[in-house]
C-alpha cells in the first residue's frame, strides 16, 4: 500500500472495476478464432477434454512465464505493503507529517483550508518516497514481461498526470474524511464509510468524461460490423448509450480492455485499440458481453456498498488502533489526537493492515461479481470459444490453473482454466452448430 490516496486504496479494487477495468491481456496475435480440434461441437463433445484442449494452447515457456509474473505479483502485494508501512513510520518517527501540519496551519485560519494544504503535500511526498517501487512495478517489470509499449518519457507523463488527479481527488476525499472524523465524534467510523462510498460514486460519475480523457485518446467507433453489433447488444440490454468509443491504449500496453462506465448521462461504452487489432470479432463480442454484464448487473453500486461494509470494518479497526498507538507515541509524532492530519500516516497504515488481512474476503466479493458478469456474457454474446480464447489470452500472463487456496487468496478474478471450463459447460448445454474453423 502507497499511501498516495490512503483510504482511497481502500476501494482501489472496486474503483477499478467501475472506471477502468482492464481484466483481458493479449499480445500480438492472429485475429483469427481458432478452436482446438478437441473442443469442436459436436455428439461426443466432452467439457473438460475441451478445457484442456484450449488450455493445452498455452506453450509450456508461456506458461512458466505467466506462472512468474503471478506469483511475483504476490511478492510485490507484502513488499508493497511492508513499504507502505515504512514510509508510514518515516513520516511519524521523524515528525516530518507533523512539520507538515504545521506547514499547513500557517496557511489562513480555517480548518478546510490546512487540511487541504496538508493533503496536498502528503500526496506529493508519499508519491516521491514510493516512486522506486512505482518505477520498478509499473515500468521496468512491465517491459520485462513485454506488456509495456510505452517509454520512459510516455510512462512518467502519465505518472504525473496520475499524480494531479490524485492530489485533486485525494485531497477532496482527506478534507471530506476528516470534517467527518472532527464533527461525528465517538461514531465517526460509521459515517466516514458512509462518506466514503459517496465519494466513490462521485468519482465513479465524472471519471469517464473528465478523468479517462487525461491519459488516452478517446474517439467514436467507425460505423461497420464491430460497431453495429455492439450497438445492437446495448439495445438489447437497454444500455443508454448513442455511441461506442475506442481509445488508443496500445502507446501504453499490449494489454486489451473494454468498459462499460459511468452512470445515467456519463454512461459510456469503451474498448481499447488492442481488442479491435488483435482479437476476433468473436472475442470482442463475448469481452463486451461480460462488460455489460458488470452493467446490468448494477456491480458497480454493489461493490461499492459491499466494500463500503468492509470499511466500516476498516475503520472501526482504525479507531481501536490508533488510539493506543496515539497514547504510546503520540506525544514523539507530535500528533495531537485522531483528527489530526498529522497522523494520516498513522490511519494509513493501520488500515491497511486491516486490509491486508482481509484480502481474501475483498478478492472473493470481486471474484462473485466477475463469475456473474462471465455468466451474463456468455448468455448475452453467445460466443463461448470466443470467451475462452480471451481466457487464455489472459492467460498469457496470469497463471492460468492456481490451486483452490492460491486463488481463493490472490485472485481477484476466476482463474484462466475456471473460465475456459465455465466456457465449455455452457457450450454443452447450447450445440445448434459446430465451428469450421480448427486448430489441430
Amino acid at each position: 500500500m502507497s499511501g498516495r490516496f490512503v483510504w482511497l486504496n481502500a476501494f482501489s479494487v472496486a474503483l477499478l472495476m467501475l472506471l477502468f477495468d482492464n481484466p483481458l491481456w493479449a499480445q500480438e496475435s492472429p485475429v483469427s478464432l481458432d478452436i482446438p480440434a478437441g473442443a469442436l461441437a459436436g455428439t461426443d463433445f466432452d467439457v473438460d477434454r475441451a478445457t484442456d484442449a484450449y488450455v493445452a494452447l498455452l506453450g509450456e515457456e508461456q506458461r512458466a512465464k505467466s506462472d512468474a509474473y503471478m506469483e511475483g505479483g504476490y511478492w510485490l502485494e507484502l513488499w508493497g505493503f511492508l513499504y507502505g508501512l515504512a514510509v508510514a513510520w518515516l513520516l511519524l518517527r521523524f515528525r516530518i507529517s507533523a512539520a507538515i501540519r504545521d506547514l499547513a496551519e500557517r496557511i489562513g485560519k480555517w480548518n478546510w483550508l490546512h487540511t487541504l494544504a496538508y493533503a496536498v503535500q502528503y500526496i506529493v511526498i508519499t508519491t516521491i518516497l514510493v516512486f522506486p517501487l512505482s518505477l520498478y512495478q509499473g515500468f521496468f517489470r512491465e517491459h520485462k514481461y513485454e506488456l509495456a509499449t510505452q517509454n520512459f518519457a510516455g510512462w512518467f507523463s502519465d505518472q504525473l498526470t496520475g499524480l494531479m488527479v490524485g492530489a485533486i481527488l485525494g485531497s477532496l476525499a482527506l478534507l471530506l474524511i476528516y470534517t467527518v472524523i472532527r464533527k461525528a465524534g465517538q461514531l465517526w467510523w460509521i459515517w466516514a464509510s458512509v462518506a466514503s462510498v459517496a465519494f466513490i460514486f462521485f468519482t465513479s460519475f465524472i471519471a469517464p468524461v473528465y478523468v479517462a480523457p487525461l491519459f488516452n485518446d478517446y474517439q467514436s467507433l467507425e460505423e461497420g460490423p464491430v460497431r453495429e453489433q455492439i450497438m445492437s447488444m446495448a439495445r438489447a440490454n437497454d444500455i443508454p448509450v448513442d455511441d461506442v468509443y475506442w481509445f488508443d491504449a496500445s502507446r501504453q500496453t499490449k494489454r486489451i480492455s473494454a468498459n462499460v462506465s459511468g452512470f445515467l448521462n456519463t454512461t459510456r461504452i469503451s474498448l481499447n485499440d488492442n481488442l479491435l487489432e488483435r482479437t476476433s470479432p468473436e472475442e470482442i463480442q463475448a469481452v463486451m458481453g461480460h462488460e455489460m454484464g458488470h452493467y446490468i448487473l448494477n456491480h458497480g453500486v454493489k461493490l461499492v456498498m459491499q466494500f463500503g461494509l468492509v470499511l466500516v470494518g476498516g475503520f472501526a479497526f482504525v479507531n481501536w488502533g490508533f488510539g493506543r498507538a496515539l497514547v504510546r507515541w503520540g506525544e514523539n509524532w507530535g500528533v495531537r489526537d485522531i483528527g489530526d492530519t498529522a497522523g494520516l500516516p498513522l490511519l494509513g497504515a493501520v488500515l491497511s493492515v486491516y486490509f491486508l488481512v482481509v484480502t481474501p474476503l475483498t478478492n472473493s466479493i470481486i471474484r462473485v461479481a466477475e463469475v456473474e458478469a462471465d455468466n451474463y456474457g456468455l448468455n448475452v454474446a453467445g460466443q463461448p470459444d470466443g470467451f475462452a480464447r480471451v481466457a487464455m489470452r489472459l492467460s498469457e500472463y496470469r497463471k492460468i490453473s492456481p490451486g483452490a487456496l492460491e486463488e481463493f487468496l490472490f485472485y481477484d478474478h476466476p482463474s484462466g482454466r475456471n473460465r475456459v471450463h465455465m466456457a465449455m459447460l455452457w457450450k454443452a448445454e447450447h450445440q445448434d452448430s459446430e465451428p469450421t474453423m480448427a486448430k489441430d
